[in-house]
């Protein structure tokens, strides 16, 4: 790894380190593979494989056929609808590039996705089958998006930390809120996070402000979605 100048947002001139297209390569493998997109479908995933009996609600027939129908539903709100969007909104140049590398490029995909998480957490909450943990994490994703697109303002948050944030802020909901020993994912989930958080400062794709800030917003939004509706 060597240093070489570079200037940041503002124009100012500091040493910043370079690093090998091998390490960069693996940093944006990883990004790709813990993008936030897909978080809302490995929580489904976690909590139909661990804990199972707190969804009887959704299996009246098969349960094998209302499982893959929950995931199904998550895979279409947390992945069909914003990548539709996202390539919808290039195809019309509202976007320059899909990777949103620009604040300004991140508008059009936060307002759709608050959209869509405030629609999968209302009819999860009318629906009243899914445990209220569940239904609290999309309220906690709704929020952190929401909160996410005000900072974008102002900053480029970093959506991956504000997902892993969240993770960490729904298995601290399980832990408090419903008293469950979720000490082995946690633990996980926090090696994973660094580990993605270090992806995206080796790719300089965010300042570590953006990387902290990112991250608080998950993790307090999942613990306020938990006060409001599990306590």
């Amino acid at each position: 790894m060597q240093e070489h100048a570079v200037l940041d947002r503002n124009g100012n001139l500091h040493e910043a380190p370079e690093f090998s297209p091998g390490m960069r390569s693996l940093a944006q493998a990883i990004s790709y593979i813990s993008h936030p997109l897909f978080i809302p479908l490995l929580v489904t995933f976690l909590v139909l494989a661990s804990i199972p009996e707190y969804m009887v609600a959704f299996k009246p027939l098969s349960k094998r056929f209302a499982f893959d129908m929950l995931y199904f539903r998550v895979a279409i709100i947390s992945i069909g609808f914003p990548v539709l969007t996202l390539l919808l909104a290039k195809a019309l140049k509202f976007v320059s590039s899909i990777y949103m590398k620009t604040q300004r490029d991140r508008i059009i995909p936060y307002v759709a996705m608050i959209t869509y998480y405030f629609w999968a957490f209302y009819t999860f909450q009318q629906e009243g089958r899914a445990p209220k943990f569940y239904t609290a994490f999309f309220l906690g994703v709704f929020l952190s998006i929401s909160i996410a697109f005000i900072t974008n303002n102002f900053i480029k948050t970093s959506m991956h930390t504000v997902g892993w944030g969240g993770v960490i802020g729904f298995l601290l909901s399980l832990a408090w809120g419903m008293h469950m020993n979720v000490s082995v994912p946690l633990v996980i989930t926090f090696f994973v996070t660094a580990v993605v958080a270090t992806a995206r400062m080796v790719l300089q794709a965010h300042t570590p402000r953006e990387i902290y800030i990112g991250l608080l917003i998950g993790v307090v939004c999942q613990l306020a979605a938990c006060l409001i509706l599990v306590k």
